[in-house]
């Protein structure tokens, strides 16, 4: 773990992105990914500009379409609490107490599971899901990146350098699923997810009714939109369906975690069983 670094702690986005532009910098939110890979060595950066500091990222803030606007610098244990997810995004509250332990949610961030751009990412699949948008800033002006356009691999994600996300928008079309998180691990508790199935339906009447997404089997987080389709066909009549549809869709390896095989496997198994679940 390098000593001699320069810490920095801007108090406005602006500042921040202005400290950014300095080569060797880094982005420091809650830390639990970056600092692990600076003690492995992964990274090496000369300068951590922390964001803690600037209020704005701190906010939970109503959008006017009923939707929800969460800032980059929320904890994940504020997500899965605050009562405006819960009501309207539970699909997204599943997710994010899945992440690691409490202790551990109290400081890493939904924007930092985010942009780390792993394919096992729990909080992916629900913002996939809930068509969410992520709002970068940067010298060159802000933009809104679609969460479906946002991986781009392993580790891989659409920001360029020197972007800051800011913050995370829930549309107001979304709210109102509801479903399940169904997770898959070598053992409970601390532990990536060997396969993540999220299923919901709304009750209302928007023209989707369903949402289907997976992690950890493909070099991204998956939204499987032909099984929505097909289960806004048939509904839970297409259970079987549906769960063929969604091993034929998914691309997984074999790791530590577990075979390719027997992921592709569970994924149908825990598409059915969510799909019926629902009804």
């Amino acid at each position: 773990m390098p000593t001699d670094l320069d810490y920095l702690a801007p108090t406005t986005v602006d500042e921040a992105i202005s400290l950014k532009a300095t080569p060797g910098s880094a982005w420091l939110l809650g830390g639990t990914d970056l600092l692990p890979q600076m003690r492995a060595g992964r990274k090496a950066p000369e300068r951590l500009v922390d964001l803690k500091r600037i209020p704005v990222l701190h906010e939970i803030r109503e959008s006017p379409d009923g939707g929800l606007s969460i800032g980059a610098a929320v904890p994940l244990a504020d997500v899965e609490t605050h009562p405006g997810v819960l009501e309207r995004f539970p699909l997204l509250a599943e997710c994010a107490k899945t992440v690691g332990a409490w202790p551990l949610r109290q400081r890493a961030t939904l924007a930092g599971n985010l942009c780390n751009a792993s394919p096992a990412a729990d909080t992916a699949v629900a913002l996939l899901a809930l068509d969410a948008e992520v709002k970068v800033a940067s010298t060159a002006g802000r933009r809104s990146i679609p969460v479906r356009e946002f991986f781009l691999g392993p580790g891989q994600a659409a920001i360029n350098p020197g972007e800051l996300v800011t913050e995370i928008v829930l549309p107001g079309a979304s709210a109102g699923f509801q479903g399940s998180y169904l997770r898959l691990s070598r053992r409970k508790g601390m532990d990536l997810a060997t396969v993540g199935v999220l299923v919901g339906k709304s009750n209302g009447t928007l023209p989707a009714r369903w949402r289907v997404a997976l992690a950890a089997v493909a070099p991204t987080p998956l939204r499987l939109r032909a099984v929505e389709e097909l289960l806004e066909t048939k509904g839970a009549a297409a259970a079987d369906d549906a769960a063929k549809a969604a091993r034929a869709a998914c691309r997984p390896i074999t790791d530590l975690r577990g075979s390719a095989e027997y992921r592709r496997e569970m994924v149908g198994v825990l598409v059915r069983r969510a799909v019926l679940n629902l009804g």
